[in-house]
């Protein structure tokens, strides 16, 4: 069965203009660094369609070949920067509370 793709309608506005802006810059770094479409494509071990994919901001392109084209043009910390540990550590203060007072392991 083919991958079913994800579209435009049904992406939140934030994200699809995000993707739209991530689409540009990659577009945009490879023109400004002379690089060939099938080039970028070859160095990055995808098709030449998926990497128009990219540059249209397409969501149904993986966020792995986003993030890849980042990491290839040497863009990757300006873009998506490692998040603050305190994102990813769980303390116990941020556990969600029910109104009456108590914390549920049953609900996650």
């Amino acid at each position: 069965m083919p991958k079913k793709l994800t579209s435009v309608e049904t992406v939140p506005t934030l994200l699809q203009e995000r993707l739209t802006l991530w689409g540009r810059c990659i577009r945009a770094q490879r023109l400004s660094r002379r690089i060939t479409s099938p080039e970028l494509a070859k160095r990055m071990n995808i098709s030449r369609a998926t990497l128009q994919r990219l540059e249209r901001g397409d969501p149904g392109a993986s966020a792995t070949h986003y993030l890849r084209a980042f990491f290839v043009l040497g863009i990757l910390d300006d873009i998506a920067p490692s998040p603050s540990a305190t994102l990813w550590a769980e303390p116990a203060a941020r556990r969600v509370v029910h109104p009456r007072g108590t914390a549920d392991d049953d609900d996650f």
